[in-house]
């Protein structure tokens, strides 16, 4: 009688302890956090070339993409050491210091505003403010606090319990959240911080300093509530690292995802921050390209909206179709140089990671860690490849032809589509 009632006691703990839904909702706010802060930072490009960069000369573009390069090498920089933290200090520490790293990042883009009288250096023939490193630095620690983050927020939404959701349904819910963040990005930064007249490096003080208060006030409330770690009710048996004798790259399809996420990172995000750039320099108004941003990253909230419903359809289906249509609207794009094309691109890239990420890891077994890890190292191309475009905008004078690096991107996913997720692990 005793052993029954002290078994129901301990079932009823363990379900208490399973249910996560107040840490869920607030993982699910701070992928706000990143969506909105990623997309921020990209938007920077366009008015702190006209601030920071008007007598840069031939290198406008190179540096101005330098922003959103700088910004996403702070993945490859942080991914293991932030999962180093996990082990060593647990989900709860990691978070706090990414936070803690998010707020310096912002205090020191706001140094660069402090600081934007500093003389100018002489770089190939144009002069660069000095400030203007100091804001890349800043991109640069941003960068490597959304690793962070990113490295406890999204296992812990894949993992965690919550009564009447699924890991799918965790994760479509947050990642429709952080849609939202990178929607409202591109009118926060047009319409907030540069809104008005010609763009100054001052309008940035305010605003990302109201955000350091912000979030410091999160680590605060997360400092001081129970923050639990869903991984230690996981019952499933842990694989000796010992045992796992295979290299990770020996397996073709996920060598191959890892490109494939490279690729597909890199053609997101380049669509997304340089078509601003584009826009600017044809003449496009301001609030028509914010606005043409707004519905790229709006187009990706819907897709994820939408995205729950093509669960029956298998993965490299959705990325043949999408990555097919991917392709024909870039090339349309850039041969009519309509790029409200370009836009309708959003829509398409909205399901591309969910549909690699599953292929690439598909039957590794007990690999699939490792490989999931591996797969975070494509993520620098959301750094290399908008950066890469940048530098040939300015080696051949515009971003018309430009696009063709976008193009050999969405047909790298389409061939992965086709022939390159197969494996011989049946």
């Amino acid at each position: 009688m005793n052993e029954t009632i002290e078994n129901s006691v301990v079932k009823d703990t363990q379900t208490k302890q399973k249910n996560h839904t107040g840490p869920f909702l607030i993982m699910v706010g701070l992928m706000f956090v990143v969506g909105f802060l990623t997309v921020v930072n990209q938007q920077f490009q366009a008015p702190l070339q006209e601030a920071f960069l008007s007598k840069s000369g031939d290198l406008k573009n190179t540096l101005a993409t330098f922003i959103t390069f700088a910004f996403f090498m702070g993945y490859p920089s942080m991914g293991n050491i932030a999962s180093k933290w996990v082990d060593n200090s647990g989900h709860k520490t990691t978070l706090i210091r990414g936070l803690i790293m998010l707020i310096a990042a912002l205090g020191i883009e706001v140094l660069s505003a402090q600081f934007a009288g500093l003389p100018s250096v002489t770089l190939m023939g144009g002069e660069v403010p000095q400030a203007f490193f100091i804001f890349l630095l800043g991109s640069y620690v941003l960068g490597c606090s959304m690793a962070v983050l990113q490295t406890v927020i999204n296992p812990f939404i894949a993992v965690c319990e919550v009564p009447g959701t699924s890991s799918v349904t965790r994760l479509s819910i947050a990642g429709t959240i952080n849609s939202i963040g990178t929607t409202v990005a591109p009118f926060f930064v047009a319409g907030i911080i540069f809104g008005g007249a010609a763009p100054q490096v001052a309008q940035i003080l305010l605003p990302l300093s109201i955000l350091m208060i912000v979030v410091a006030v999160v680590a605060g409330v997360l400092k001081n509530i129970e923050l639990p770690n869903p991984m230690a009710s996981d019952s499933g048996e842990e694989i000796d690292p010992a045992t796992l004798t295979k290299s990770i790259w020996s397996f073709k399809h996920l060598a191959l995802g890892v490109v494939a996420i490279f690729v597909y990172v890199g053609a997101e995000v380049a669509v997304g921050s340089n078509i601003v750039m584009h826009a600017k320099q044809i003449g496009i108004d301001k609030e028509t390209y914010a606005l043409m941003a707004t519905l790229y990253w709006g187009s990706m909230l819907v897709g994820r909206l939408c995205g729950s419903f093509l669960s029956k359809i298998p993965g490299h289906t959705q990325l043949l179709v999408t990555s097919a249509v991917a392709l024909v609207l870039v090339l349309a794009a850039m041969f009519t140089q309509q790029l409200w094309l370009l836009v309708g691109v959003g829509l398409m890239h909205s399901i591309m990671w969910g549909a690699i990420f599953s292929l690439a890891i598909d039957k590794l077994g007990p690999y699939t860690s490792k490989g999931s890890g591996a797969l975070m190292i494509g993520v620098a191309g959301g750094a290399i490849l908008p950066w890469v475009q940048g530098v040939t905008a300015d080696a051949i004078g515009g971003w018309d032809m430009t696009w063709i690096i976008v193009a050999l991107c969405e047909a790298f996913l389409l061939f992965y589509a086709v022939s390159g997720y197969k494996h011989d692990l049946d």
